[in-house]
């Protein structure tokens, strides 16, 4: 509910600031106000149209799909919010000054119509910022209800400070009030740039960086006001992910450096393009440095260690693969097997993307053709079998058999994560007194063995350790890199702009220091009327 009171409070003062203005300015000199309204109304329309579409959108697309959609939104939404906090902290002081200036030369035309599109475009530009952010700190909050409260909160004290604009009767200190409150939006825009991270991972878009990294269950048990705090306003979950958590802090550090860092401390014009370029050179700087760090780190090799196999409790050996051939080490015997071309199955195995091998093994050894009852009840684990008796069937009985082996294996990137053997025998008795032929199933407990549980274990392990560096190492060395030199040309960029307006403006070659009759009118001021104090607006 915070969240989205601030969310509304915000982006309806920056409007109803702006709509206040023009409407005062439009009182003062005699002009009527109606198609101020009606740009007023057209533009809440459209920006409700616009939330509205965006959430039946993306109500009807399928669940990852639906992920994906809030990843979009959720980016633009942070882009928006980004983009405000950036004009609102450079136009803030002047906001009043330059929309009156505009208006006295919308009405030097003798219409009020370019009012009407002027404050047309401010709501619009606000509503749909408003509706995009509202959609994702929807998407986001674990409270829809208390979200929409704050929101419409927000929203009806942003229209009565605006009718206080109007009025005349307010006196806010802009710069203050959108310092506090832009603190406050870079910790939901922060966390909205977590949240698109993890709904694009669930969308399937991004797959690195998914290592833990801090569980912060106990800090915000499910429920607790705590977890309201943490995850309904700030959008952190209780188990971020490298990614999200890197995202995060790129996102907030330099954002609230930018809002908090004092005003004269602040780059002068004159200063801010050297400024910018030490900026570009230190990001440049470390994307290289990062990157060939990375480069020079040796990756951890996945096990070809050879799977240690059990019967019952009896070690028989190991299981390697050389190849595409499966060799079979148990004392001194020594067997392969060939590798199907194709697996019969494919699926998470163990946490990993495995595929299922399937091979039929020769049955090994002769079987006799004859049995007698001794023998049977033998085979048969000491039990005689069912429907075979001792006096009206004595044997010796004819022997039928089919018997075959299945060895199983599951492998992960090319490597042994799993195998198992199934032997099954099935005994077809006739004769010896037996009116019909029967059919037992015959128990081969040393035919059946298996992988065991340590080594299998080991090898998953080493292939998601080995996977993980993988991931690891495209987000240290490739991803963040490609960010800071992104940011780099940006600041680039932005210092060119700064140094081609300082060489354009009329100021250009002027000495910053007051001439003597500015001194003399800057000792005359009265104390208090710096304009940092409260503005009347």
């Amino acid at each position: 509910m915070l969240a989205t009171l601030v969310i509304g409070l915000r982006e309806g003062l920056e409007a109803a600031m702006i709509v206040g203005i023009i409407a005062a300015f439009l009182k003062r000199h005699g002009r009527g106000l109606g198609a101020m309204w009606l740009g007023v109304a057209t533009a809440l329309a459209i920006s409700i149209g616009v939330g509205l579409t965006l959430e039946l959108i993306a109500a009807s697309l399928p669940q990852a799909q639906q992920e994906g959609m809030e990843s979009i939104i959720g980016a633009i939404a942070v882009l928006m919010v980004t983009g405000m906090i950036l004009w609102m902290s450079k136009n803030a002081r002047s906001l009043k000054g330059d929309l009156e200036t505009q208006a006295a030369g919308a009405l030097s035309t003798g219409s009020t119509a370019a009012l009407a599109v002027m404050a047309f475009l401010a709501v619009l530009r606000e509503g749909v910022e408003t509706s995009v952010f509202m959609l994702a700190a929807f998407q986001s909050s674990t409270d829809a209800l208390s979200a929409g409260l704050g929101a419409v909160l927000g929203v009806l004290i942003a229209v009565a400070i605006g009718y206080g604009i109007y009025r005349g009767g307010v006196k806010l200190n802009m710069a203050r009030f959108f310092r506090i409150t832009g603190v406050f939006l870079v910790l939901v825009a922060a966390g909205l740039v977590l949240m698109s991270l993890r709904t694009a991972h669930e969308a399937g878009w991004l797959t690195i960086g998914q290592a833990s990294t801090i569980d912060l269950s106990w800090l915000a048990p499910n429920g607790s006001p705590q977890s309201a705090l943490l995850t309904g306003v700030l959008g952190i979950p209780a188990d971020p992910r490298m990614i999200e958590v890197l995202g995060w802090s790129l996102y907030l550090i330099p954002m609230l450096l930018f809002v908090l860092w004092p005003q004269k401390l602040r780059p002068t014009a004159q200063t801010l393009p050297r400024f910018q370029r030490i900026i570009a050179l230190s990001l440049a700087a470390t994307a290289v440095a990062l990157a060939a760090l990375v480069a020079l780190l040796p990756a951890p090799a996945s096990t070809t260690e050879p799977l240690q196999l059990v019967a019952g409790d009896e070690s028989i050996g190991s299981l390697s693969l050389n190849g595409d051939q499966l060799t079979l080490s148990s004392g001194s015997n020594t067997s392969s097997y060939p590798l199907p071309s194709s697996p019969s199955e494919t699926a998470i195995h163990s946490g990993l993307s495995a595929q299922r091998f399937s091979i039929s093994v020769p049955a090994e050894g002769q079987r006799p053709e004859n049995l007698t009852l001794e023998q049977l009840i033998i085979l048969n684990g000491g039990r005689l079998p069912v429907g075979v008796d001792r006096q009206r069937n004595p044997g010796p009985f004819n022997a039928g058999w089919q018997h075959q082996e299945t060895l199983e294996v599951w492998l992960a990137a090319g490597k042994l994560i799993e195998a198992n053997k199934q032997s099954t025998t099935e005994l077809t008795l006739s004769g010896g007194g037996l009116p019909t032929r029967r059919t037992i199933s015959v128990d081969n407990p040393q035919g059946n063995w298996q992988s065991t549980e340590a080594s299998n274990n080991a090898a998953a392990n080493s292939l998601k350790h080995a996977a993980q560096w993988r991931d690891e190492s495209v987000l240290w060395g490739w991803w963040l890199p490609g960010v800071l030199l992104l940011g780099a040309v940006v600041f680039f960029i932005f210092s060119l702009r700064s140094l081609q307006s300082l060489r354009s403006s009329p100021q250009t070659g002027r000495t910053n220091d007051p001439t003597p009759k500015q001194q003399q009118s800057t000792q005359q001021e009265p104390q208090g009327s710096s304009s940092k104090g409260p503005v009347r607006v």
